[in-house]
Order: C-alpha cells, then sequence, then structure tokens
C-alpha cells in the first residue's frame, strides 16, 4: 500500500502526552487533535521515570493544572490517544508573504507523520496543517559523557546503566540492585541524590556497602521552601521580587530601577546561602559551589534535598568523589588525581538529550535549525514558536521553576494564537525578542543554555497576556499584586 492510499488526513497533530501535550490538547481540544504518544501510558517522564524516593520538588500549586487542583484530583485518564513508537516527519510546500510567519492552518496538510505502534509493523501516515511537538528535555535519550578509547562501560566488568533504565525497576529489584553491593552514582542533581540515598538504605547495617556519588559540577541544594523563617517565594516569584532582576524589553526608568537595585540581587543570594550552609553540611562535604546560589535558580537547577541525605553521609553510607575527568577500569573507575574507586554497579544519573529527540525527528533543513548558532539556544518565541520552522510549535521546552505552569499558559496562547484572536509579529522581530532573552540570561547565569526563565518568569507571562489582550496584571488587589506569588490559578479562564 503506497503513503498516499494510507494517508489520514487531520488539522492539528500532537506529539506526546505528557504535561505539556495534555496541556495542548486540551486547549485545541475544538479541533479534534490527533494526540501520539511513545509509550504505553499518559503523563510523561514523571509517569513513567520516577523513584521509589521521589518526591514534588516544589509547592503543590506549581503541579496543577488552572482547572484542576490537587484536592480533588481523580484519575483524568482516558486512553483516546494513538500508541507510538517512532515518528518520522516530512514537510510539505510551506509558502508565507516574503518576511512574515504565514498562517498556522492554511487550509491544507503542511507535515506528514509516519507512526509505527507497537502492537503492529505497519507505518501510518498522518498529515497535519499544523503540528505541535511535546516531546520534552527528559526522558527516551540519555546522556552519556565521552571516554577515552577503551576505557569507557566495555572495560568494565560490573554493571552499567543510566536512571532511566534504574527507574523501571521496582522496590525490590531496586533493592537488590544496590544491598551489599559497591554502588557509584555519577551526578549529583536530583536524580543523582535521589538514587544515591536509596542505594544507601538498601544497605544499613555494618555489612552494608557504601555509595560513591562521582561529582562534577555542584550546584546548590535546599531542604525546604522556607529561608530563615521566611517563606522561599518571597525571594523569587512575586511581582515585587523579580523587580530587582533583568528582563527583556525594560522600559528606560525600569532599567535604570534595576540598576540601582542590582546590589539586593548578591544580597538575597548571599541570604539564601548562609541558610543553607547553616542547615546543610555542605563545607564539610566539600559540597559548596563557588557560583552564587542567584545562578542555579536562574538556570532551573534548584534540587530539593531529602531529610535523611545527609544522616547516611555522617553514617558513611555515602560519600563523594569530585572530578572533572575519569573513565572505567576492570574494577570500577579511575579518575585524573590517579586514585580509583571500586565498584559493582554504576549509575549515571548525568541527564537526557532533548534535543537529541527533535534532530531524530525533523527532517533538514529544519533540524539544523533547531538550536541557535552563537548561544546553542532553542530560539523560541514565547517558548513556543520557532520562528524559522512554519506551522509547528514546540511546548515544554522553556523551563521555570513550575514547569507545568509554564506549559499550560504557553497552551493557552497557541490556542489563542491558532484561533486567529491575535498575529505574530515578522519573523525579524520574534527573532530578536528572543535574542533578548538569551542576552539576559547569559547575564545572569553561566548555565543559561538550560534556558529556563525563572528570574523573569512573571515579566515573560505579562508579554504573553498582552498579546492574548488579557490583562498581565491577574491578582484582586495591589498589595497581592506585588507580595503573593503567581502560579497556574491566576491565569485561569474567567
Amino acid at each position: 500500500m503506497d503513503r498516499q492510499s494510507n494517508l489520514i488526513v487531520s488539522k492539528i497533530g500532537i506529539i506526546g502526552a505528557g504535561v505539556s501535550g495534555l496541556a495542548v490538547a486540551k486547549q485545541l481540544s475544538s479541533y479534534s487533535p490527533v494526540v501520539f504518544e511513545a509509550s504505553d501510558s499518559i503523563g510523561g517522564v514523571w509517569k513513567s521515570c520516577s523513584y521509589n524516593s521521589t518526591k514534588l520538588q516544589s509547592p503543590r500549586g506549581d503541579y496543577e493544572f488552572t482547572d484542576f487542583p490537587w484536592p480533588n484530583r481523580d484519575d483524568p485518564t482516558q486512553r483516546w490517544w494513538r500508541s507510538a513508537l517512532s515518528a518520522a516527519r516530512e514537510p510539505a510546500d510551506f509558502r508565507g508573504e516574503p518576511g512574515e510567519y504565514g498562517s498556522l492552518l492554511p487550509g491544507l496538510p503542511v507535515w506528514e507523520v509516519a507512526v509505527q505502534s507497537k502492537q503492529s509493523d505497519i507505518i501510518q501516515w498522518y498529515a497535519f496543517e499544523f503540528l505541535v511537538v511535546c516531546t520534552g528535555k527528559y526522558g527516551d535519550i540519555p546522556k552519556i559523557p565521552e571516554f577515552p578509547h577503551k576505557k569507557g562501560p566495555e572495560a568494565f566488568e560490573g554493571k552499567v546503566m543510566h536512571s532511566i533504565d534504574y527507574c523501571k525497576l521496582d522496590k525490590e529489584a531496586a533493592t537488590q540492585l544496590h544491598k551489599g553491593k559497591k554502588v557509584a552514582v555519577i551526578g549529583f542533581k536530583k536524580s543523582a541524590i535521589d538514587l544515591a540515598l536509596e542505594c544507601a538504605e538498601a544497605n544499613q547495617g555494618p555489612e552494608g556497602k557504601p555509595c560513591t556519588m562521582v561529582v562534577r559540577t555542584l550546584h546548590w541544594t535546599v531542604p525546604h521552601y522556607w529561608v530563615w523563617g521566611l517563606p522561599f517565594f518571597l525571594f523569587f516569584s512575586t511581582r515585587s521580587s523579580q523587580f530587582i532582576h533583568e528582563s527583556p524589553n525594560q522600559s528606560l526608568l525600569r532599567a535604570m530601577l534595576c540598576l540601582l537595585l542590582s546590589p539586593m540581587r548578591r544580597v538575597v543570594s548571599k541570604f539564601i546561602e548562609s541558610y543553607l550552609l547553616h542547615k546543610l553540611p555542605l563545607q564539610k562535604y566539600g559540597l559548596k559551589p563557588d557560583h552564587p546560589f542567584i545562578e542555579d535558580y536562574a538556570s532551573c537547577q534548584m534540587a530539593i534535598m531529602p531529610d535523611n541525605f545527609f544522616s547516611e553521609a555522617d553514617k558513611g553510607k555515602i560519600v563523594f568523589k569530585r572530578a572533572s575527568n575519569w573513565w572505567f577500569n576492570k574494577e570500577g573507575l579511575e579518575f585524573e588525581d590517579k586514585t580509583k574507586v571500586e565498584a559493582d554497579v554504576v549509575i549515571f544519573a548525568t541527564g537526557f538529550d532533548g534535543k537529541r529527540k527533535l534532530k531524530d525527528i525533523l527532517p533538514d533543513p529544519f533540524c539544523s535549525l533547531l538550536e541557535d548558532a552563537h548561544s546553542g539556544v532553542m530560539p523560541l518565541y514565547r517558548g513556543t514558536v520557532h520562528p524559522l520552522i512554519p506551522n509547528m510549535a514546540f511546548v515544554g521546552f522553556i523551563e521555570s521553576v513550575a514547569n507545568l505552569h509554564t506549559s499550560e499558559l504557553r497552551s493557552i496562547w497557541l490556542a489563542r494564537l491558532i484561533d486567529n484572536k491575535f498575529k505574530l509579529p515578522t519573523i525579524d522581530r520574534m527573532l530578536e525578542q528572543v535574542s533578548k532573552e538569551i542576552e539576559v540570561a547569559k547575564r545572569t547565569t553561566r548555565f543559561y543554555k538550560r534556558h529556563c526563565i525563572s528570574t523573569f518568569s512573571i515579566n515573560h507571562s505579562d508579554e504573553i497576556c498582552e498579546e492574548m489582550g488579557w490583562s498581565s496584571w491577574r491578582k484582586n488587589n495591589v498589595l497581592a499584586e506585588a507580595f503573593s506569588p503567581y502560579g497556574s490559578r491566576d491565569y485561569e479562564l474567567k
């Protein structure tokens, strides 16, 4: 059967049924979109890749949809979408006015999508006028360090795995993997911290072996969302607190005030650091980062430390090894300072390669446009539309402290855009806006390539609201507007 006779035509397709895909599907439900999901369940990385010790990293309200708060939650899932194993995309002809993005729903298919389900070898073709990619930056493709020739995992006689494989183990299997074993965990972000703690808990008693964490880059961790008795949101999540941070498109007056108040950024960072050094034994274990706290917050790399993590370190069940370069040998790991660590199991908690997923999906020349040549950041206008890739949107690829809220608001924006409630600026203006955001991030943190908007998230949302014709001030009164935290419920459709 040829492609054309096997072609299913629809207006809108959505790739991915994680939190971003679900948010988009809801907002575009009037178009009856076709939703593709590679796994056998919805919910994304946290549905299919979490550990027994995994807990929320943000306050509960940051994990709520605007109209689906946690207290009333039932299972909202209805499996009306299709399960997909792989998707390859080929563009149809696209023509827009010079300098303009063009029509989002041109009246004829623009993208063709090939889908192969797990139950069949048959490839089904779909054609869409508009495609929304919600595959996310996490999960599916593990990021593995590169090693010298013959000094990679093949040289090791023990077991090597990535956190994406570990999270598929049930509690008993995970315990057996750790128990009585010398385990090395590579990394020092949330997944690595959770893994090391599970390893320590499985190795209690005199026969238990310590877990070694191999740490390349240190990042600040926090015990909870209070700092010297003050709620954490006061420092970053209110309109008044974000006023001291630079944002794109600042007025001259705002820019001057931001410059005058710039010493407050260092004061806030030092204030938080003083509490973390008081509360956590970071200096004792050589885990105090050299960069200020604000740089981790501005790059969305702040992690919540489990309550009993350092108590396990105090018992010797978790040990730390700082290293920039290391490699495998038969017995375990070897480091540039000529020290060695014996291991039975090595687990990479080194993250995921979300951009590689996109590059595998998109055809030329579009895959070559995914990253800005100068910054390495994906240039997305309003965190959603790539100005140079027609009839396609990307939701879930820009980060903030509350990614669910970030994706939902951009889904609302996208739906109104597709409904012709407003129009996009010219391609040049969109690229200029993205460039401004990247330059602000560069001046704020050395980790700017993560494309995080946490220090100017309210400003980012303000501009989205104004473009949709909404009021950017969402609170009931001036005091709440200045000093209350912003979250999903503030952007509920009324």
